[in-house]
């Protein structure tokens, strides 16, 4: 089983050596935990792929510790630097050209002549970036196309012992994955909604052209028509058929509630853990399914209804 590490001193330094050793270590960062790995050894990437039973087209999230670093490895079009200087470090994936000699597995990128780069702000992150002192390969620490873990908990439960280590850092304080964008002299993508909203990306970008579901090559985490999913079927809106567990939205009737006060922010933080929650009291109780009351399509929202949406796909 993987090894627990504490947030300190101590834990940074031993999952540093661990990554640097080409181990795979758990990490928090503020929007969910990610599976970390050397992003410049190949077995080390190789093995993320394997412990997630992650299709090999799906490209990684490379997580580096400052802009210097990031502006090392990938080059900056269009409005890129803009949106770096504004949103880094935090909760927002670049899309951008590779540069020569960038030194990364050619695996992380699936093929791609682009990489996605995240600068973390969570501190216990950015303190094993500091220390491992390389780029860090880091998808979300739960097995391809199932619920994403924001607790030490979650990772435990789907991948233990297929790890070696993970670093508790706590509940992950955004609870939904990073806003993924692809910006170039053209105009910018919006590849994967996320923690930071629209609302708050237009006044740098301008319009965002809408590509989270390609009909081709995946580009970006998270752009898979069927992910974050429980167990059990989960069904979106419409009428509560007995025996459901409800995850309600406001005030109303339900066995789990996202927010009643209808804040969009903690429904966001709270909403993997509930899913979490809601498919461990189906699959105890017997329920036949899972159904989310409706959220607002507006800010935070389009961020939750995403992950809804892929949750309640039809699975292969």
């Amino acid at each position: 089983m993987a090894e627990d590490l504490l947030p300190d001193a101590t834990g940074i330094a031993r999952a540093a050596a661990l990554l640097r050793a080409g181990a795979l270590v758990a990490l928090p960062s503020e929007t969910v935990y990610g599976l970390a790995a050397d992003a410049t050894q190949d077995s080390a990437v190789a093995a993320i792929y394997t412990a997630k039973g992650r299709p090999d087209f799906n490209p990684l999230i490379v997580h580096l510790p400052d802009l210097d670093s990031a502006m090392a490895i990938a080059d900056f079009p269009g409005t890129a630097r803009a949106l770096a200087d504004a949103f880094w470090p935090g909760p927002l994936t670049l899309v951008l050209p590779l540069k020569p000699g960038h030194g990364l597995s050619a695996r992380v990128t699936a093929g791609h002549a682009t990489v996605a780069i995240r600068l973390p702000a969570h501190p216990v992150m950015q303190a094993v970036l500091q220390a491992a002192a390389r780029p860090i390969a880091a998808p979300s620490a739960n097995p391809s196309g199932k619920i994403s873990a924001t607790t030490a908990a979650h990772v435990r439960a789907g991948l233990g012992g297929r790890i070696a280590a993970i670093l508790d850092g706590g509940p992950t304080p955004v609870g939904v994955e990073s806003t993924i964008l692809a910006p170039s002299a053209d105009g910018t993508r919006l590849l994967r909604e996320g923690a930071i909203p629209r609302e708050v990306i237009t006044p740098i970008t301008g319009p965002l052209i809408t590509d989270t579901t390609p009909g081709a090559r995946v580009e970006a985490p998270g752009q898979l028509a069927s992910h974050y999913a429980p167990l059990t079927p989960l069904h979106l809106g419409g009428t509560a058929q007995p025996g459901e567990i409800i995850i309600g939205f406001g005030p109303m009737a339900c066995a789990l509630n996202l927010s009643e006060n209808c804040d969009l922010v903690e429904a966001a933080t709270r909403l993997f853990a509930m899913l979490h929650q809601a498919d461990a009291m189906a699959q105890s109780h017997g329920a036949p399914a899972i159904r989310v009351a409706p959220i607002p399509e507006m800010g935070l929202g389009r961020a939750i209804n995403d992950r809804l949406r892929r949750a309640a796909a039809p699975r292969a």
